[in-house]
């Protein structure tokens, strides 16, 4: 198992740092909005996002210093996931996230819908005032690409045709675009060539779809309190998922509660049940691994220093996961 407290220690205070800048950025007017934004940055996550960026911008600078442009970027990229969670869990109408209430829990779906939206605007201005155009699209491109995602995911619902590769396209949309592009958006803060950029766009990509991947298994083989929120939330809404996916193809007993689009939580649990008495879970956890595998191994032929010895040992971590 990867020791999360030694993967982190290089950046550790670029970390502490973020945490009170985006205190700062969700500022709001209006007190209920404030209210429900800094409620969201009550939720302890690892932040892999911005330890992705701080890491990737050590490796690309001569003296491995975090430049301020890089600091922005990781805070932005922090608000933009936010923003994004708080838009699922309304779409979703999860309860908790990461063991506490939602939003929209809290307070109603109104204001949970104007809280994404206003950190949405807040990463854009705050995107906008760096001042740098090419990261401006790239950065830009993402929350296009969340919207296109959740689009493909509603129009696909509870469809047990889909394929692996639909899966593949709808998980870039919803988790990797964002892990890409901001990988890519370091790599040009620190003036790297194309080659670095598209190297290090291609790193974010390939970890972003094995985190989703994982993300999937989790949501199929860990309870409530592991996950700090509902148990089978995907199969409820009639995401079908890596797991599933696979799954179907073993046994077709699922299609059926498919088709009922899991009318009670029995029927969930009797679909748990089945998935994890195929390979579905084991082949999913193999697609996970092909994807880390090359995210590591365009590491390898690019960069040899320390930092890149800690985001091998990320991309390890998002694994050990499900161990």
């Amino acid at each position: 198992m990867t020791n999360s407290q030694n993967l982190f220690s290089s950046i550790r205070e670029e970390i502490s740092q973020l945490e009170n800048n985006l205190k700062k950025m969700v500022y709001a007017k209006h007190p209920i909005l404030y209210e429900a934004a800094k409620h969201l940055l009550k939720k302890k996550g690892k932040k892999i996002r911005p330890s992705i960026i701080f890491l990737i911008a050590k490796i690309t600078s001569n003296n491995q210093i975090v430049k301020l442009e890089h600091a922005r970027l990781a805070e932005i990229t922090e608000i933009i996931h936010t923003a994004s969670l708080v838009h699922d869990d309304v779409i979703d109408d999860c309860d908790t996230r990461r063991g506490i209430d939602t939003v929209h829990n809290i307070f109603n779906t109104k204001v949970a819908v104007l809280a994404g939206d206003f950190l949405f605007a807040q990463s854009s201005w705050y995107l906008a005032n760096m001042n740098n155009l090419e990261v401006v699209k790239i950065i830009s491109k993402v929350i296009i690409d969340f919207a296109e995602g959740e689009v493909k995911q509603g129009l696909i619902s509870f469809d047990p045709t889909i394929t692996i590769e639909d899966y593949i396209e709808k998980s870039f949309y919803k988790t990797a675009t964002l892990i890409a592009c901001s990988c890519k958006a370091t790599a040009i803060l620190s003036k790297c060539d194309q080659h670095t950029q598209k190297d290090l766009y291609l790193y974010g990509k390939h970890i972003g779809l094995a985190f989703q991947i994982i993300d999937d298994i989790l949501d199929i083989t860990s309870n409530t309190d592991t996950l700090g929120k509902p148990a089978g939330s995907d199969l409820k809404n009639g995401n079908l998922t890596a797991p599933v996916i696979f799954a179907l193809e073993e046994n077709r007993q699922l299609y059926k509660f498919i088709n009922d689009e899991f009318y009670s939580e029995q029927d969930i649990f009797k679909a748990i049940r089945i998935i994890k008495n195929t390979k579905g879970i084991s082949k999913a956890k193999d697609l996970a691994e092909e994807h880390i595998q090359i995210a590591i191994q365009i590491l390898k032929n690019r960069f040899v220093c320390r930092n890149t010895k800690s985001l091998i040992l990320i991309a390890n971590y998002i694994l050990d996961r499900i161990n």
